[in-house]
């Protein structure tokens, strides 16, 4: 190895950091997602891209535009993992990568989804997300 990826890493020290960030973000990003998604926007910059099922966008207002006209207007996340690893190619980033389950109003059966987003430090001393990358799961 060349020292950058120590085993071990992702615990303890900047691991915790990144987990607490991680974990933070995703409460406030599912929580705003179900009640007010147009809030969303917020958290995207002019460079950030979006990827949906496969219909990527860029831009924070065409993200919003995008999460706004999704076909369903109620919804509840559920999720199940977190994961996340600083990323050393974007010193202070962070890659999060979630699992959880999607119950839309009148539906009877939850919904399977993965996301990932990669966070990246701001001027303001918090994140932004540059890349996020939407899929169901199926099967």
């Amino acid at each position: 190895m060349d020292g950058q990826g120590q085993p071990g890493s992702g615990s303890g020290g900047a691991g915790s950091d990144c987990d607490a960030v991680a974990r933070a973000f995703v409460e406030y990003y599912y929580n705003t997602f179900d009640a007010n998604r147009g809030a969303l926007a917020a958290l995207y910059g002019h460079t950030s891209m979006l990827s949906f099922e496969g219909h990527a966008v860029g831009g924070a207002e065409e993200i919003g535009r995008k999460l706004a006209q999704l076909p369903f207007d109620q919804g509840r996340h559920s999720i199940c993992t977190v994961d996340c690893q600083p990323s050393p190619s974007l010193p202070g980033s962070i890659l999060v990568f979630v699992s959880g389950n999607l119950q839309l109003a009148g539906e009877e059966h939850q919904l399977r989804f993965s996301q990932m987003f990669q966070l990246v430090p701001n001027e303001q001393g918090s994140f932004f997300v540059q890349n996020d990358i939407f899929r169901l799961n199926y099967g």
